[in-house]
């Protein structure tokens, strides 16, 4: 038996001759409303009012950032403005304190390693010179 196998799952089917059931819905949207502002407030005012959002609904219809339709920018956005910030670290002034001074005094001597940009390659190859040092040490004493 064999059975089809559905493609292209990811496209949305154009009902409304080239559109897609959302972009018809958001362009008769904008249309609908520069036609009311058209009609109430007269030609010249009416398209200087509706244009905003005669131009929203055909970025909601065509636009796409990065492949992904401008809605789901738009949804970020309000996201973003309407919960709180975290914010992790902040820098503060401890130049001050007296605790730092001894820990600036504690921590001098020590000696920092330069590394590389690949730690883990770094860190590798410690372990195997490591490794080899414990290995001679053992055949020679």
């Amino acid at each position: 038996m064999k059975f089809q196998i559905p493609q292209f799952i990811d496209v949305e089917d154009k009902i409304f001759g080239p559109f897609t059931l959302k972009q018809f819905i958001y362009l008769a949207g904008g249309a609908s409303v520069g036609v009311i502002a058209v009609i109430t407030f007269g030609t010249f005012l009416g398209l200087l009012i509706s244009s905003p959002i005669i131009i929203l609904a055909a970025a909601l219809a065509f636009y796409k950032v990065n492949n992904r339709p401008f809605i789901y920018i738009l949804e970020s956005a309000f996201k973003y403005t309407l919960k709180d910030k975290l914010f992790i670290w902040q820098k503060k002034d401890l130049s001050k304190s007296p605790e730092t001074e001894s820990a600036k005094t504690k921590y001098s001597s020590l000696v920092v390693p330069n590394l590389s940009g690949n730690k883990l390659k770094d860190m590798n190859w410690e372990l195997d010179v490591k490794k080899k040092e414990d290995e001679l040490l053992e055949k020679s004493g």
